[in-house]
């Protein structure tokens, strides 16, 4: 992602990271009631649920200014709804009147994680027949990705559970890692096949936003992937609470994504898998997605050192996180406006593509 002196931005295994406060606020949007949600208002009953959509982080306002992952769903969906307290969860959920629901949860796994739970186990919300597009921003390898370009992941892989040691330490050009025995069940998850075929199906051919700051940076890059124009994929989208940058760590992760028998690892973040692992213990993982927007690449060109590309001076970012913030809700509405158009087709399960 940018690196934006102006305001703190990191680079790494998300994407970036917020060194300062963040977020939040005041309304959201609403359609025409349905015979659901009226009753529901009516008599206190819990908001049914029918697609949930988790952000990690806004910049400032809900609206009205720079755009960070939640202001584009919340101008589509809950401008001018009721923000709901959620005890536990870091900001308010907000829901419209046909189900569809969303909050910030906070970055990092245990941040965003406590506040998925926090939200599922509250009584306001009855999530039996939900789904849940888990959003934001992230990282991507130049070998397989660029700058704008959107993911659904079709595995989630935990980065961090395992054993590391220093690279001195180990024969060169062998990985240094090892996966711990004991947590197969909660280090990787398959997402639904159908579900990802429908998300693809029904976005693949979204007209992307892009920049020419992006463009150009592009060009920095030999590889055909980093070159490419925004475009619409899939792939293993690997979480660590860890910023991992450069080329050696880049390939150590498609080592565990493949160690662990996943698909190609295509985007670095910091939430998804454990946000999964609390949906999968209360739901299950069958309605689960995993939207991306790539805003940095995981490592530097071959001109630059990994530290340069970590801190560059002014003017040498990559820009296009406006963009990409966009394209990301571009993108996830098809699949959101779709699933909730067709609610009595989709209220049962995934249908077969």
């Amino acid at each position: 992602m940018s690196l934006l002196n102006s305001r703190r931005f990191s680079l790494g295994a998300r994407g970036l990271t917020l060194c300062g406060a963040v977020l939040l606020a005041t309304a959201c949007a609403s359609t025409s009631p349905t015979a659901d949600t009226r009753a529901a208002a009516a008599t206190g009953a819990p908001v049914k649920v029918k697609v949930f959509v988790a952000a990690m982080f806004e910049i400032g306002q809900n609206t009205g200014d720079r755009a960070g992952e939640f202001q584009h769903w919340y101008e589509r969906y809950w401008k001018g709804a009721k923000p709901m307290a959620v005890p536990g969860a870091l900001q308010p959920v907000y829901c419209n009147t046909d189900g569809v629901c969303g909050a910030v949860l906070g970055m990092g796994k245990v941040n965003s994680s406590s506040s998925m739970q926090a939200i599922l186990l509250n009584p306001q919300f009855d999530f039996s027949q939900a789904y849940y597009v888990i959003s934001g921003v992230a990282g991507t390898p130049p070998q397989r990705g660029t700058i704008g370009e959107v993911s659904w992941a079709t595995w989630l892989v935990d980065y961090d559970l395992g054993h590391r040691w220093a690279p001195e330490e180990n024969k060169p050009g062998e990985p240094t890692f090892m996966p711990r025995k004991g947590y197969e069940e909660y280090r990787r998850f398959k997402l639904n096949p159908d579900l990802v075929g429908w998300a693809m199906k029904l976005s693949a051919d979204t007209p992307l936003k892009d920049s020419e700051s992006a463009r150009k940076y592009r060009l920095r890059y030999p590889d055909a992937a980093a070159r490419r124009a925004p475009f619409v994929g899939t792939g293993t989208h690997m979480t660590g609470d860890t910023f991992f940058h450069g080329p050696g760590m880049s390939k150590q992760a498609q080592y565990i994504a493949k160690l662990y028998g996943a698909d190609d690892y295509v985007i670095t973040e910091m939430e998804a898998a454990a946000i999964t692992l609390v949906i999968k213990r209360t739901h299950g993982t069958d309605r689960v997605m995993s939207l991306r927007g790539a805003v940095n690449f995981d490592q530097g060109n071959p001109k630059e050192s990994t530290l340069q590309h970590l801190d560059p001076a002014p003017g040498e970012t990559a820009g296009g996180f406006a963009e990409t913030v966009e394209n990301i809700a571009l993108v996830g509405t098809r699949v959101v406006d779709h699933i909730v158009k067709n609610w009595p087709t989709w209220s049962a399960g995934v249908p077969k593509p």
